[in-house]
């Protein structure tokens, strides 16, 4: 019989590099800590860019471990971040690459009496393996389960990429499935038997040849696993009857496929996806994350109706992906193979990509293996990094040819480029609306690429703008970090979606805020600020509320700006995110208007002191209070005002016949001595990006389009590295430059 024990308990921790001997002698020195845990929880998300990126140790007595004869015992890590190595009572027994996969170590022959466990931690910087450079907190520790497993010497194989022995494959035909069943096992001669079970469906009996066994079963008026609508699982097992070793997953029967100019389909009929992407972290937190807050992460993405999942930008828990099998919600997995192509890394790709395949193979929800992220960002496509493609998407072929391969390519990367068409599928981060450009920008690059690549699917992978809740405005623009402006450019991207059905997929950079200890912008350091929900889980965007009017099917009726109180403006926008055909506003409990509509609906109300505002429709309501002040709240933008408002008169900004802030930086770089105090505020202004930001090559054509927009509103978007008096200074300094008639 297959025994397995968690052992999150009690383990001794040193935040240093204090080597192996000093992990038995340096007990005083030492933590106590319980799994999981991460070194970074704190120092990771602060914005110092500074955290710690070295190798830590971890130790913990297991104690005795009595055997049977011809038993195994193992130990099981589920997330190790991100080099481990493993030694049992002082003899090295593993080493790991790659700090989101499981991997297993067999201990048998190092066991002892005392039986005490070192394990090395280092997330340091280096060539050997991902990710090394990224907008996000690589944590370091051992963040999730650690298991010790015990199993009969005829048993099913610990030795498998870190994955399960037992891999089903339903194909369907008609109205029924045949599930191909596979089981690896170690120690078994050949002709040993295997029983297979698939619930509902019956028994069969299979032979092991070369430490395989194989066998069929077929389920007549099959269940479907139908996304959102009806998640149905089956149950699939394999026992060894010999030595009463049994193993067990679950598994969904479903089709899929992908059209370019249809869209998504899920069992022979459309189905629309728009969802979010996620990363695992929380705030004071960082990955050391448990059940509980996985259940609150799935119930926050369920309630907003997402119905497909981007798990970025690296493998998550198999807890989370099988929440998201039992919930129905349609996954792209992909491993952490980002921004920066590293040549001497090549086996690493193609060792976490084995892992993610081969450990997640029995997931209905999961539709696509992502091959890389924005690998172009830090220097271009190049013969080197097209190969390390070519062998990634062959191996997931290879491994799993019921699945797509795809990739998240830079905004940058020209779709006319050989990267671009590699996988089966493609989809693009685009930031049109927040970085650069306008909102309207997405379509029309949507609707070019559709025109030039007809044959090619093609979905949105990230987007999205930052929002501290703080922040609120009547006049939000892109890059002041205001609440207000990220629903208006979510208001567009899911307008621009629902007229374009070819786009596959659309995942909203991000879910929720995350951890990016590299920068410092926003008014909160440390962390990465596009979620639709805080860091904390506590609170929940206004643009989450659009979504949710959206995707859900659950009555909603939610009023926008309620952390907007105090209002500078006579005559005040009111805006209503609902799924119902019609909303009532009132206002100080008085019938104010009715209107008719789809998801937004907008009322000007004229306030003059504190107001009472409610929205109605039918059972449904919600409240908020609001007044007029005739000075700003200074707590509503990053400087305490906002960019405009940081001279007196608008007028006093603008010089007719000079420069100005004003002016768009391809105007300003006209000039040669503009264009020098224009590079100055540059230059500065890279200090308050993260490395990643740093590294980020802009072709030309980029380029160009970036220089349309003002140098106010670059600065807008800047980190507090440049303060209201550098920008008054650049602006006098503009003031003196006249431009050419």
């Amino acid at each position: 019989m297959r025994h397995i024990q968690n052992i999150n308990q009690d383990w001794r921790f040193w935040r240093q590099d204090i080597g192996l001997a000093a992990t038995e002698q340096a007990i005083d020195q030492s933590d106590a800590v319980n799994l999981p845990h991460t070194w970074n929880a704190v120092d990771g998300q602060d914005g110092g860019n500074d955290y710690y990126r070295g190798t830590c140790w971890y130790s913990k007595s297991l104690g005795q471990i009595p055997l049977q004869s011809g038993d195994e015992a193992w130990l099981e890590f589920n997330g190790a971040a991100m080099t481990a190595n493993v030694w049992l009572n002082g003899q090295h027994l593993a080493c790991h690459q790659g700090g989101y996969s499981t991997f297993r170590v067999n201990i048998t022959k190092a066991l002892g009496r005392v039986n005490r466990l070192v394990v090395s931690l280092d997330n340091s910087d280096n060539r050997s393996v991902y990710p090394q450079r990224a907008d996000f907190t690589f944590y370091g520790g051992l963040y999730r389960d650690v298991n010790l497993i015990v199993v009969p010497a005829l048993h099913f194989a610990l030795d498998r990429s870190g994955g399960p022995a037992l891999q089903v494959t339903p194909v369907i035909e008609g109205g029924q499935a045949d599930v191909r069943l596979e089981a690896w096992t170690s120690n078994a001669p050949d002709g040993t038997a295997v029983k297979f079970e698939v619930s509902d469906a019956g028994t069969t009996i299979g032979t092991v040849q070369d430490g395989k066994a194989v066998a069929r079963i077929q389920i007549q008026q099959v269940h479907l696993w139908d996304g959102l609508n009806d998640p149905y699982l089956y149950t699939a097992s394999a026992s060894l009857p010999q030595s009463g070793d049994t193993l067990e997953t679950s598994f969904g029967c479903r089709t899929f496929s992908v059209d370019p100019e249809k869209g998504f389909s899920l069992n022979g009929r459309s189905y629309p996806l728009c969802g979010v992407a996620r990363h695992q972290d929380r705030q004071g937190v960082g990955c050391a994350i448990d059940r509980a807050m996985q259940d609150e992460d799935m119930a926050l993405i369920l309630e907003m109706g997402a119905n497909t999942i981007r798990l970025a930008h690296y493998q998550h828990d198999q807890y989370f992906y099988n929440l998201c099998d039992r919930h129905g919600l349609v996954v792209w997995a992909e491993i952490p193979y980002i921004t920066e192509h590293m040549p001497e890394a090549r086996q690493n790709t193609l060792s976490q990509m084995t892992e993610l395949v081969v450990q997640n193979y029995n997931h209905p929800s999961i539709v696509c293996w992502g091959l890389s992220n924005e690998i172009t960002v830090a220097g271009g496509a190049n013969e080197d990094i097209i190969d390390n493609h070519r062998l990634l998407n062959d191996l997931c072929h290879s491994l799993d040819s019921s699945r797509l391969t795809t990739m998240a390519h830079a905004f940058m990367l020209d779709p006319a480029d050989p990267l671009v068409g590699l996988p089966d599928i493609c989809s693009y981060n685009l930031y049109f609306g927040w970085y650069l450009g306008q909102c309207a920008d997405n379509d029309d690059w949507f609707d070019e690429f559709h025109a030039k690549f007809p044959e090619r699917v093609v979905g949105l992978s990230e987007y999205g703008a930052d929002a501290n809740p703080q922040y609120q405005n009547n006049h939000s623009d892109r890059g002041d970090w205001s609440e207000t402006y990220q629903a208006i450019y979510h208001e567009h991207m899911l307008s621009m979606w629902q007229t374009r059905p070819y786009i596959w997929a659309m995942h909203v950079w991000n879910m929720f805020d995350f951890g990016a200890d590299g920068r410092n912008e926003g008014g909160k350091p440390g962390q990465n600020q596009k979620g639709l929900v805080t860091f904390d889980r506590k609170i929940k965007k206004d643009a989450f509320y659009l979504y949710k009017a959206y995707l859900s099917t659950a009555p909603l009726i939610h009023l926008c700006g309620k952390r907007y109180v105090d209002r500078q403006e006579n005559l005040t926008e009111i805006k209503i995110y609902s799924n119902q055909p019609s909303v009532s506003l009132l206002v100080d409990g008085q019938l104010f208007a009715s209107e008719n509509g789809d998801k937004i609906f907008r009322f000007l109300v004229p306030i003059s002191s504190e107001h009472v505002i409610e929205a109605r429709s039918g059972d449904l309501l919600d409240r908020m209070k609001i007044r007029y002040c005739e000075a700003g709240n200074p707590d509503y933008s990053a400087h305490g005002s906002d960019v405009v408002n940081w001279f007196d008169q608008d007028e006093q900004i603008s010089r007719e016949g000079f420069y100005s802030i004003k002016d768009s930086m391809a105007d300003i770089k006209c000039s040669p001595e503009a264009a020098v105090l224009l590079a100055e505020i540059m230059a500065i202004s890279k200090e308050s990006f993260g490395d990643v930001a740093k590294a980020v090559t802009i072709p030309e054509a980029i380029q160009r389009k970036m220089d349309q927009d003002s140098l106010e509103r670059m600065l807008k978007q800047v980190g507090e590295v440049i303060t209201p008096d550098m920008i008054r200074t650049l602006n006098h300094q503009l003031n003196q430059i006249p431009k050419e008639v």
